[in-house]
């Protein structure tokens, strides 16, 4: 029977169910064509470099990805995927300064990227593709679902719902449903409802203004919206200008609902969460 790593950190899922602070996860793409940083962390040293500065910043997770899913990108081989991913998170492991997720939906990427470090698994596909949801539920690490209509290559290309966060909460719930019947604890759960995968503006407004009725199925959010197309469909702003518009999405995601943002601006996006935090604590005056 396999038998996952034991790490030297506490446990992800203890950090998710927990009453402290909302969780940030970096984004750390070492490929040369993710729609934000591709090409910028190709080799090892400044993937681990950048890795180290959110960490430093405040970062808990570091979500590293070998594929990128942008609208319109190709398939990457299995082998490239992981070259491109286990050396990082190898060397990331060997360094013990945080929790290490992996952005994949390959099962051969799942298990090589567990066996190296990672504790999580962060999967676009929701453990859909073969082997995905038994391989998930054998390494016993916490996975990330994430709704995504369509393909990345053509998710964009005419997405409609009748109802989004109705199907995307009826869409989780299922993914969710099938993990416990595969063995995965419910405290390793976590949904996304996948920001910008095949959704139109009106779609992803409406997903975060409805993202307390997708908390209430009961798993962790994740909410992805660092540097997304919405932003510059709100703002007319370059995917290289959209700090403003990230972190204040990230904010109302947070006081909407979500445990974790995952972002590309660690250091502004904790700083906005740490005084969100404080006002949403405030002991009201007598």
């Amino acid at each position: 029977m396999y038998e996952a790593p034991k790490h030297s950190y506490e446990p992800l899922s203890a950090r998710l169910h927990g009453d402290d602070r909302p969780l940030i996860m970096g984004v750390l793409n070492v490929t040369p064509d993710s729609f934000s940083d591709g090409g910028r962390f190709l080799s090892i040293e400044r993937a681990v470099q950048q890795a180290e500065q959110m960490f430093a910043m405040g970062a808990d997770v570091i979500d590293v990805g070998g594929e990128s899913t942008r609208p319109g990108a190709a398939a990457v081989a299995v082998q490239e995927e992981l070259d491109r991913v286990v050396p990082v998170i190898a060397a990331l492991a060997e360094k013990r300064l945080g929790v290490i997720s992996v952005d994949t939906s390959k099962p051969e990427v799942m298990m090589a990227a567990v066996d190296s470090g990672a504790a999580m698994i962060n999967d676009v596909w929701a453990l859909r593709r073969p082997d995905a949801l038994k391989t998930a539920a054998a390494l016993k690490v916490p996975v990330c679902l994430m709704h995504m209509q369509g393909d990345p290559e053509s998710m964009q290309r005419s997405p409609q719902y009748a109802n989004a966060v109705d199907e995307v909460c009826a869409f989780l719930a299922e993914r969710a449903d099938a993990c416990l019947e595969a063995g995965i604890a419910p405290s390793e759960i976590v949904i996304d409802p996948g920001f910008g995968f095949g959704k139109t503006l009106a779609h992803n407004l409406g997903l975060l203004n409805g993202l307390d009725r997708i908390a209430a199925l009961g798993f962790p959010v994740l909410a992805g919206l660092s540097r997304k197309s919405m932003i510059g469909e709100l703002t007319g702003k370059p995917v290289d200008q959209r700090l403003i518009g990230s972190v204040l999405l990230a904010a109302l995601a947070v006081n909407n609902g979500a445990r974790i943002v995952r972002v590309h601006d660690v250091a502004e996006t904790r700083e906005a969460l740490t005084i969100l935090q404080a006002v949403n604590t405030l002991q009201p005056q007598q």
